[in-house]
């Protein structure tokens, strides 16, 4: 059996799920538009650069969730969904997704973005498995609080650790793996996979992948 593993942000998507989701909160009104802009460009510039305070982005960006009554966020995501996120989705990266599936490998999406943005992409994309930052809920409802470990940098080897120990796996249970990212931030992943390849990756990223002979490709 194989492992394959995806970032979604800027790997398969052409685009950042997370920001462009901040961005559609402002167009349509949800926050105040000038400080909300504000504040996610400059989250999501230290994150590029790999300087991102998590759990300062996490208040930020879960805030949101809180505030406004499910329902109504379920009807914003599905307007999200066909107004940002569609024209985002690369089909290199469907086909590259589905040449696993139909392999017969374990697949997963595993990202950073919360799963209540990225649980109906990686629908999309056909992969059943996401491994993503999980808002905490009660009663139905976002609390505005992450639940467990943040899957960010080191946080994804760790939740992806604990879901392979629920299918009764580990990291030796497969012959081969992959791990697709474009984001320097996700280099402790990268180095547990037995085939790391960088995807329209960053500039610290492309670097380190040609240091030391890890494939780059284009999705785009």
């Amino acid at each position: 059996m194989n492992l394959a593993l995806f970032d979604l942000d800027n790997t398969l998507l052409a685009g950042d799920s997370d920001h462009a989701w901040g961005e559609f909160l402002c167009e349509r009104g949800v926050v105040d538009s000038a400080e909300y802009q504000a504040r996610n460009n400059e989250f999501y510039n230290h994150y590029k650069a790999g300087t991102l305070d998590n759990l300062a982005f996490l208040e930020f960006v879960l805030a949101p969730l809180a505030r406004i009554p499910r329902p109504a966020l379920d009807a914003l995501h599905a307007d999200f969904m066909q107004s940002h996120v569609r024209r985002m989705m690369l089909p290199q990266g469907r086909a590259l997704v589905h040449k696993h599936l139909d392999a017969g490998d374990l697949v997963a999406i595993v990202t950073a973005t919360n799963a209540f943005v990225t649980a109906p992409i990686a629908r999309a994309f056909g992969v059943q498995t996401l491994i993503a930052t999980v808002p905490a809920q009660e009663d139905g409802q976002f609390t505005g609080k992450p639940r467990g470990t943040p899957a960010f940098r080191e946080g994804k080897v760790a939740r992806v650790e604990s879901w392979l120990e629920t299918q009764a796996l580990n990291w030796q249970s497969f012959e081969e793996s992959w791990f697709y990212s474009d984001s320097l931030n996700d280099l402790p992943l990268l180095e547990h996979v037995t085939h790391p390849v960088a995807v329209d990756p960053d500039p610290t990223l492309r670097l380190h992948a040609e240091a030391v002979g890890w494939p780059v490709i284009s999705l785009r």
